[in-house]
């Protein structure tokens, strides 16, 4: 990986995880890394209880939209994140992959879906110890 590194998380529906998977990383990394994300099934709007609950932590999802996967935004990803899509996912050689084994937050109330976003805030730091080491600009 040369340059900034791009992370694509990829979900049934982009409303829900993906989606809070993408916010966690924005607030994070700030520009340091490219976020994407995008459903193989994508819903109308994103999860109303994931945006509150992001909001209770200062981030705010509320500009985002479901997206369908593209092939060509996940061949230009470096590392592919996927939340329960199963074989709608495409594999790419040589790319980094990561199944995330995450309850799904449609149809739940926030608190419901508390515990699932502060297990993605934990994965995300996770990943972004490893993508952008201590001391690497």
């Amino acid at each position: 990986m040369t340059g900034k590194p791009s992370v694509l998380f990829v979900c049934v529906h982009n409303a829900g995880r993906s989606q809070m998977a993408a916010g966690w990383l924005r607030h994070l990394a700030g520009d340091a890394v490219e976020v994407r994300s995008a459903g193989s099934a994508p819903a109308d709007t994103v999860n109303p209880s994931a945006v509150e609950a992001m909001r209770e932590v200062g981030i705010d999802i509320t500009d985002q939209q479901p997206k369908i996967l593209q092939y060509e935004v996940a061949q230009d990803s470096d590392v592919i994140i996927t939340m329960g899509c199963g074989d709608a996912c495409p594999v790419f050689p040589g790319k980094r992959y990561e199944d995330w084994k995450l309850d799904d937050p449609a149809g739940r109330g926030v608190e419901a879906v508390r515990p699932i976003r502060d297990e993605i805030r934990t994965r995300i730091e996770a990943l972004l110890a490893d993508l952008l080491p201590a001391g690497r600009p």
